[in-house]
């Protein structure tokens, strides 16, 4: 995928300079932080359990070149993948922190004219963001495997002669489906990429029609790294980050 390889390419000489200190890989949410001072996050993405081993190889990543978990962002392997763009996150932590707040996604909401009538393409399922179109009185069209809502084929002719907006979760990226999706809107979509897995890194989506990135960037660490041991979700990560917006257009 070229996003990914992008995403390498970026990151490659940062992660060459810096150590990871700590990676946990919990049952919600992936973390990583770096020598550097550097914390992010990425959904852990795994199918269904079949047996007690998730990787096929026992690798200490903690107290080596961040380098060599970078290299899994074009792993085959899900869990990996999850691992090395939790990894992208905490390269980029500097950058992410000086970007603007959007608590509410009031910016969000503006800047995409979310109103009456709109129509909206979602990828992945946001409760927060759905009750907000509901009184805008937007009108929803979803796509999320793991709850069965949508039909693939029927999705992408929405998003090619439908949809004025389309929400696709970061998630996306660890299933690699984040370019195939996006080969189906049409010129008019508005994109924004979006959930705490999101790289907010402007020129790994040069080549990719997306208009905003909507990330999570971690405050409190501690606090980070307890949720992700204890299992916990978007709500809770989101008491100690801060959700910022980068427009790309």
């Amino acid at each position: 995928m070229i996003l990914n390889e992008k995403l390498f390419l970026l990151f490659k000489n940062t992660a060459e300079k810096v150590k990871v200190d700590y990676l946990g890989l919990g049952l919600g949410y992936t973390v990583v932080v770096t020598s550097d001072g550097g914390i992010g996050i990425a959904y852990t993405y795994f199918e269904d359990k079949k047996s007690c081993m998730l990787l096929n190889a026992a690798v200490d990543y903690e107290d080596r070149p961040a380098s060599a978990l970078l290299e899994k962002i074009k792993s085959d392997s899900p869990i990996e993948r999850s691992m090395a763009l939790a990894l992208v996150n905490a390269l980029n932590y500097q950058n992410a922190l000086k970007l603007p707040e959007d608590e509410n996604n009031d910016i969000l909401f503006e800047a995409f004219k979310i109103t009456r009538g709109t129509k909206v393409a979602m990828v992945g399922y946001f409760g927060p963001l759905i009750k907000r179109f509901e009184q805008q009185e937007a009108v929803l069209e979803i796509l999320d495997h793991s709850r069965g809502l949508g039909r693939v084929n029927a999705f992408y002719k929405k998003l090619q002669n439908w949809a004025d907006v389309l929400f696709l979760t970061s998630t996306s990226i660890l299933n690699n489906s984040t370019e195939e999706i996006l080969a189906n809107v049409h010129a008019g979509v508005k994109t924004i990429m979006l959930g705490p897995s999101t790289p907010m890194v402007k020129k790994a989506f040069e080549h990719l029609p997306v208009h905003m990135l909507a990330g999570t960037v971690p405050t409190e660490k501690e606090n980070i790294l307890k949720a992700v041991r204890h299992g916990m979700g978007t709500p809770v990560l989101h008491r100690f980050s801060r959700k910022s917006y980068l427009s790309l257009s």
